[in-house]
């Protein structure tokens, strides 16, 4: 619990409380998935000053809900074709004017941008974890990426997601990993 204090007060606030109703109600797929504030707190300084956020993989929202608390402008949309039953949960302990930021579309994230969306300053891939899937996620949402945006993958270098690195590898990109993350800068 002491890992938290890396976290602002109201993103570290949600946390407890999220990982509390995990433990009480029995959530292991929150406890095993979602970021840990180390992972957290890093994703929220990359995403700091950037209004328009893409998550691929949503989960119970844990990610989705940190980044729409960090900062009172930003639009979160987050794709996840998985309802995951306990996630409304999570919703209703970040408070309204959060969760009015955050946009839940129940779609594969290959579908991709919808006409309209603004483009993304910061896209948070963090949906399925081989290698096919990591290129296939990558390569949909380039072309929607606004200049300097940046893109995180979530577990890289972690021992059961293999593929996450590999399809890294594959589409050659250059950045830096820390943490369990893997960051990469589009260009100007």
């Amino acid at each position: 619990m002491w890992s938290i204090r890396v976290l602002s007060v109201r993103v570290g606030w949600f946390w407890l409380r999220a990982h509390r109703h995990a433990r009480l109600s029995g959530d292991r797929f929150s406890l095993a998935s979602a970021a840990r504030p180390s992972e957290l707190a890093q994703l929220l300084a990359l995403a700091h000053g950037r209004e328009a956020v893409v998550e691929l993989g949503t989960g119970t929202a844990w990610s989705a809900i940190a980044l729409a608390l960090q900062e009172g402008r930003r639009q979160v949309i987050t794709y996840d074709s998985c309802m995951r039953s306990q996630r409304e949960a999570y919703l209703n302990l970040a408070g309204r004017g959060a969760r009015s930021r955050i946009e839940l579309r129940g779609e594969p994230d290959t579908r991709g941008p919808r006409a309209g969306d603004p483009p993304v300053q910061l896209l948070f891939i963090d949906s399925s974890h081989d290698r096919e899937s990591v290129v296939r996620a990558f390569r949909t949402w380039r072309g929607a990426l606004a200049p300097r945006a940046i893109v995180v993958f979530h577990d890289y270098g972690h021992p059961a997601y293999p593929g996450v690195r590999e399809g890294i590898l594959e589409l050659e990109l250059s950045g830096r990993s820390s943490n369990g993350l893997f960051v990469w800068r589009a260009p100007p």
